[in-house]
């Protein structure tokens, strides 16, 4: 989210498996009297799949927006790194880096190349300056800024949103062809909205200007408010159709198969400052899903 905020798989590089099962070969029974021996050819073995994922990275770069930044997480207006879901170093929220480097670690070996209120037509540049780190693991999170505009019409083209993004991954196997990539899916933005609207401490900070195509006038149910609201969220599906799409053609990149598009945050997991961003709780949540992907076998 501007949000203004990879379970890896092991990289099974393992032997191949040789399995020649020969007619004759010891323990096989003998041919019967008068039987010709068979000759058919050998079995051709089947190799066993190598997997290019890999569950335990030396090193972790993060890129993207404000939540990745954990923006509004510790105080107003401000970056919270230390609190980030990807690179932080508070164990309450235990990030992704703490849980895959350990706390020993992280300091030298992760990366915050975030910038709130990036677009994705940044991430080619941040993804550029990640390459240069050599990391064995990227985080991706983008794409709330570019369909949390004033009003519908300044949310980004598919399109272009589709270029900035095959354009990052080209940017990073340039120089770091072997990292793998953990992105995370677009927030739901329409479920933030229906989680708070009802609250009226919630509307004030949001009528401040909020993600306004979606956050504005939260209590108008009529039917333009209703088609300003589905166009964000058609918008929002659009782009992690493209996300996904993308990332299924490079053989190791991992996306999240929408987690984070379809968890659900509620107030106590918001930043009491915008109640747009994700807490330190939040955040928590968001490195614990990041977690169970990546490691996922």
């Amino acid at each position: 989210m501007p949000y203004g905020r990879r379970r890896i798989r092991t990289a099974v590089v393992g032997a191949v498996l040789a399995v020649a099962a020969l007619a004759g070969c010891t323990g096989s029974p003998a041919p019967r009297t008068g039987a010709a021996a068979s000759t058919g050819p050998t079995p051709t073995p089947t190799p066993t799949p190598v997997s290019l994922w890999d569950d335990s990275p030396a090193s972790v770069a993060a890129v993207g927006d404000s939540v990745t930044r954990a923006f509004d997480a510790c105080s107003l207006l401000a970056d919270c790194p230390e609190a980030s879901w990807a690179t932080g170093t508070d164990p309450a929220v235990n990030s992704l880096a703490l849980r895959l480097l350990g706390p020993g670690r992280v300091a030298g070996n992760s990366w915050n190349l975030a910038r709130s209120g990036a677009r994705v037509a940044a991430l080619p540049e941040q993804m550029g300056r990640a390459a240069a780190r050599r990391p064995e693991l990227v985080t991706v999170m983008i794409g709330a800024n570019d369909a949390c505009r004033p009003t519908p019409a300044g949310m980004t083209p598919v399109a272009e949103f589709r270029w900035s993004f095959e354009a990052s991954l080209a940017r990073l196997r340039k120089d770091a062809p072997k990292a793998r990539v953990y992105v995370a899916s677009v927030p739901d933005l329409r479920r933030l909205w229906d989680t708070g609207r009802a609250n009226p401490l919630v509307r004030r900070v949001w009528e401040l200007g909020v993600c306004g195509a979606m956050l504005a006038d939260p209590e108008d149910l009529g039917a333009a408010a209703e088609r300003r609201r589905t166009a964000v969220r058609d918008r929002v599906v659009a782009y992690n159709e493209v996300l996904a799409e993308v990332c299924a053609r490079d053989e190791r990149c991992r996306y999240d198969g929408g987690a984070v598009f379809g968890f659900r945050f509620d107030e106590s997991l918001l930043s009491t400052w915008d109640w747009f961003h994700p807490s330190r709780e939040g955040q928590a949540r968001l490195a614990e899903l990041a977690y169970r992907r990546i490691t996922e076998k």
